[in-house]
């Protein structure tokens, strides 16, 4: 009886710490190596987008074709890419949409490719950090709409937007970000003819080519996993061109074509399928092309949601005119 009774008491002794700490049960339950003792936010801005750990799976060895033997994906598709080191990679988004992570070694340099739909937002992270090479997955948790990573060597949560560990033992420590491009595939072809393009490890789990939140960047705001203020003098769900802390608007930059800002150099070109509007990405009205660079090497950058940028940079300047 004793000893019943003290296990009660510990679990009731576990359950009101938690609470206390803002951590529901069931985070540690799922994650037991995660240490919530360390976090640089709120976590009560953390949501479950429905799916539990590596609900969404992370691709871990990925397979790789040709341009040439490429099929069944068209010129205008929206693919992530990627040259490092005279190693030239494609990623489309027809697979990323159903897999978020990537873990790779591209040039040499062990990668993460991530992409998360409800933001738009592609950005690739270097995973060797203060010499340990890291493995990445998905949490199935949401924070500012945002994917939330997990590495898999500490189970600490990082924030995909700004590549930084917000909860666990890695807490506080930032990826670095590598330059890559949200292109089509046809430009990507163009600066890089000996590429190699991802395709599905198993083609008949998934259906790629298509869009599960068909008409989402119609729509005038996020889902309801956002629930932040939004940015004044911009609808929420226009792209916008985020660098560091600044970002232009897409309709700015498309009637420009191109935008100066010191030595940065915006530009502009039609010919890529959104991702998120058509239910195949291959019907996707033409949200087109952009490229940043610096003295003539392609600069950090995301295309992404006016929201999302405001959300992660409430002091951030968002041009727009």
């Amino acid at each position: 009886m004793k000893i019943i009774t003290a296990i009660v008491v510990s679990v009731f002794s576990i359950s009101t710490a938690l609470a206390a700490a803002n951590i529901p049960i069931n985070w540690k339950l799922e994650w037991p190596r995660t240490d919530f003792s360390k976090h640089t936010i709120d976590l009560g801005e953390v949501f479950s987008g429905g799916p539990p750990k590596d609900g969404i799976p992370s691709i871990d060895s990925p397979k790789f074709t040709s341009l040439a033997e490429s099929r069944g994906l068209s010129d205008s598709e929206p693919v992530v890419g990627l040259v490092i080191n005279g190693d030239a990679r494609a990623y489309p988004l027809r697979v990323l949409m159903w897999h978020e992570i990537v873990n790779d070694t591209v040039g040499g340099v062990p990668v993460t490719v991530t992409y998360c739909p409800l933001c738009n937002s592609s950005i690739v992270f270097e995973r060797r950090l203060n010499g340990r090479t890291l493995d990445f997955g998905t949490t199935g948790k949401l924070r500012n709409s945002d994917l939330i990573m997990y590495d898999r060597q500490t189970e600490s949560w990082w924030q995909q937007f700004l590549g930084e560990a917000i909860v666990g033992e890695m807490t506080g420590k930032n990826l670095v970000m590598i330059p890559s491009r949200l292109e089509s595939l046809a430009l990507f072809k163009q600066r890089a003819p000996t590429g190699k393009v991802l395709v599905p490890t198993n083609p008949s789990k998934r259906s790629y080519g298509t869009n599960p939140y068909a008409g989402y960047d119609s729509r005038t705001r996020p889902y309801g996993f956002f629930t932040g203020p939004f940015p004044e003098g911009i609808e929420a769900m226009v792209r916008v061109v985020a660098v560091g802390s600044e970002a232009w608007s897409l309709p700015l930059l498309r009637d420009k074509g191109s935008i100066r800002a010191g030595d940065l150099e915006i530009r502009w070109q039609a010919g890529q399928n959104s991702a998120l509007d058509a239910s195949t990405i291959a019907k996707g009205r033409d949200v087109g092309n952009v490229v940043v660079m610096r003295n003539g090497k392609d600069v950090v950058h995301d295309v992404t949601f006016a929201f999302v940028f405001h959300a992660f940079h409430p002091n951030g300047v968002l041009h727009t005119e």
